[in-house]
């Protein structure tokens, strides 16, 4: 099956890099699937979450903040403000970050902090939704 390349930078690091099948992302327009030998491409990326699938594996995700991707026919960059793999997201942090979210909407007066409260609340509940694929997807251990 063909390949493509893609790597998911952030600003402090790289933090995926491999040939892969196919990735799924959230484009500012709506979800986009990419495949190799994909028309050129330039798009900003919304909160989301980001698949990829890779022959043979079970599919990888990550939690992404926004950012942008470029898109070639075999090469795929991400350029994300945030971006987190499934394996790495604590769950407690974000369940905490997702609950003061929540209490920031309940009192937020002023239109930018409620922005700053919808965004915060956005960020977490992604990350809980990949941390929670990672969850479902490992098999259970017996005492």
């Amino acid at each position: 099956m063909a390949t493509l390349h893609l790597e998911i930078v952030t600003i402090e690091r790289k933090v995926f890099d491999d040939e892969v099948n196919m990735v799924i992302a959230p484009g500012s327009e709506g979800m986009l699937g990419i495949l190799p030998r994909h028309a050129p491409l330039l798009t900003a990326l919304n909160y989301g979450e980001l698949q990829i699938k890779k022959e043979g594996q079970e599919d990888q995700f990550f939690a992404i903040g926004g950012g942008f991707m470029e898109v070639q026919p075999n090469h795929v960059v991400v350029l994300a403000d945030s971006a987190e793999h499934a394996e790495e997201i604590d769950i407690e942090r974000a369940e905490a970050a997702r609950r003061r979210a929540e209490e920031s909407l309940a009192r937020a007066p002023e239109e930018l902090e409620l922005e700053q409260a919808e965004a915060a609340l956005r960020r977490s509940v992604i990350r809980l939704k990949v941390a929670e694929r990672r969850r479902r997807s490992r098999p259970r251990q017996l005492s």
